[in-house]
């Protein structure tokens, strides 16, 4: 008698958006069922690494700028994961939060267990008022990984490589639009203290991606520090984003409302 086949495990929502989830955190080049997160996802959802991989590939095969670039990815299952794509790019907030339990559920541990070092001080907070600031916090913290992922997890300025030393500046700030908070390509990899310049205006990036002077840094032109931090990097162009490049209307509105204010 003949030996039937198994029945193969359609891919369920939140497996789509557990793989989403881990597409939008992890360099391109890394998707391959070696890497640790992937071989570590695939064994909270019981999925092999290379089924992992080849949703990861999926998901490539619909970004815009790997289609621009002429990257072909796999599109056999393009009609599974476009609904997700669509869904982020729709409403962000929601979905990059709904991941974040799914995520936290799979591992077996509480959202809030699991970024207590960013929620401790909430626990006096009652209501629809904590779950708001727990959702904001949760998004900021998966937009700076997303954000760090985009830049090879280096400062986008000095390549410094030292996580603890990055930031995900935001172009447009977070309190200026709602609608930009999370967009990938509002972020930029800076470490420190150009994260703090580029928030304060002192410097710019125009829309040739080329780091740029406000007047009132050039004022301290004289000093020891300017030309030990600033001088070497005028004109300098950003690390190239390996996805997501700073929109230009983003930089423009940091040129227009923050910079060389």
């Amino acid at each position: 008698m003949p030996q039937l086949k198994p029945t193969r495990r359609l891919w369920s929502r939140e497996e789509l958006i557990l793989a989403f989830n881990l597409y939008l955190k992890i360099e391109y080049g890394k998707i391959h069922d070696q890497n640790p997160d992937v071989i570590q996802l695939g064994n909270l959802i019981d999925r092999t690494p290379g089924s992992i991989s080849m949703r990861l590939a999926n998901f490539a095969s619909i970004d815009p700028f790997h289609q621009e670039r002429g990257v072909v990815g796999l599109k056999n299952a393009m009609n599974q994961v476009q609904p997700i794509w669509d869904e982020f790019f729709e409403n962000k907030e929601e979905l990059l939060f709904q991941s974040e339990e799914i995520l936290a559920q799979k591992e077996n541990t509480p959202l809030r267990s699991k970024y207590k070092d960013i929620l401790e001080d909430l626990k006096d907070l009652k209501g629809e008022t904590v779950l708001r600031e727990v959702k904001t916090r949760v998004n900021q913290c998966v937009f700076r990984k997303i954000v760090l992922a985009n830049y090879a997890h280096k400062c986008a300025i000095t390549r410094i490589d030292i996580p603890e030393l990055l930031f995900a500046s935001h172009i447009v700030p977070w309190s200026a639009d709602e609608k930009y908070r999370l967009e990938p390509e509002n972020g930029i990899c800076f470490s420190a203290l150009y994260d703090k310049a580029f928030d304060k205006g002192l410097i710019g990036i125009n829309t040739d991606l080329k780091i740029i002077f406000s007047d009132s840094l050039k004022k301290k032109k004289d000093t020891e520090y300017f030309q030990k931090y600033f001088a070497p990097i005028e004109n300098q162009e950003i690390l190239k984003a390996q996805k997501y490049l700073p929109r230009k209307e983003f930089l423009e509105h940091h040129l227009d409302t923050i910079f060389n204010k």
